[in-house]
């Protein structure tokens, strides 16, 4: 499905019109996935007045890291390139919620898979989003015979682009299956994550996810519920999952920018509980979407406001 760009990008280290943020096609990282992106939501805050970015400093700080796995040499701070992001929200003056993806990429015409001596440059798109996934009903998902990308082939808490094909290659499956998105297994044949969101289940009122060390991205929204459920008393483990306890859990929902906080009704055709958004899940997105929206609650330090108009 095409996505509709708003009319403001930055590139070359301006904001420009998108039509103007072009590269060739000779670009490296086009011929080599040499690319690291993150995805950060805005949501148009209740009351109408502006923009809320949802943990802005952490998804910088993540994009730059990831920049630096790539040996990328940019010449903005995590400070400025935060402000790029706020001029460019200010510029493209949203009424709705959207959605900003920034890219460090390898912009020179290099014919070699290699990341030294290679020109760098950061791009940033908008697009107005909403729900990326169907969230009116639980989602139906697979486990995927597609294995997670493990840190020693591609860093997994890095987003780069070329790791994804690992996430196309699952999520079509489960497309081509009748599922809405796909469940990956690691090395191990641990739960890792879904095919670009990570994954909690509840069993027996504790929430399990699975550690960082079980090559999944490090969530942001991930971290944000963690601590959100210890902030209301709920029982909390990060450890290895198998596959059967998907099954048997009282909830399983995905998580992250795009999915937002998703439930699971149905994974390998087999109804999780009663096949509805559990009593934990609901707790955790009432959280969250209270805090993007700009009510003001104990996460409210998360936002970044940006007012529009």
């Amino acid at each position: 499905m095409d996505i509709t760009l708003m009319p403001y990008a930055f590139h070359n280290g301006n904001i420009v019109p998108h039509e103007e943020a072009k590269v060739s096609i000779a670009t490296h990282a086009l011929q080599y996935g040499t690319g690291a992106f993150a995805g950060i939501r805005g949501y148009l805050d209740h009351s109408g007045s502006g923009i809320n970015i949802f943990r802005l400093p952490d998804h910088v700080r993540r994009l730059l890291q990831s920049g630096q796995m790539l040996r990328a040499d940019l010449p903005w701070s995590p400070d400025e390139v935060q402000q790029i992001l706020i001029d460019l929200v200010k510029k493209n003056a949203p009424d709705r919620n959207v959605y900003i993806r920034p890219l460090i990429y390898k912009a020179g015409i290099v014919l070699s898979p290699a990341l030294t001596d290679i020109r760098d440059d950061l791009a940033i798109y908008m697009i107005p989003l909403d729900d990326y996934v169907d969230m009116s009903a639980p989602l139906k998902l697979m486990v995927s015979s597609w294995q997670r990308i493990e840190d020693n082939i591609i860093p997994s808490r890095g987003k780069f682009s070329g790791g994804y094909i690992n996430s196309a290659l699952a999520k079509d499956q489960a497309t081509e299956a009748g599922c809405h998105d796909a469940i990956m297994l690691n090395r191990d044949g641990k739960v890792s994550e879904g095919s670009g969101a990570n994954l909690f289940i509840v069993r027996n009122g504790t929430l399990i996810t699975a550690p960082v060390t079980a090559d999944i991205l490090e969530g942001i929204t991930r971290r944000s519920l963690v601590e959100f459920a210890r902030d209301e008393g709920i029982p909390i483990e990060e450890r290895a999952i198998d596959r059967s306890e998907l099954y048997i859990a009282d909830e399983v929902f995905l998580c992250g920018t795009g999915v937002q906080i998703a439930a699971a009704g149905t994974i390998d055709g087999r109804q999780i509980a009663d096949g509805q958004r559990g009593p934990i899940t609901e707790k955790l997105q009432e959280i969250y979407f209270n805090t993007v929206r700009g009510h003001d609650n104990a996460y409210s330090h998360y936002v970044t406001h940006v007012p529009i108009g």
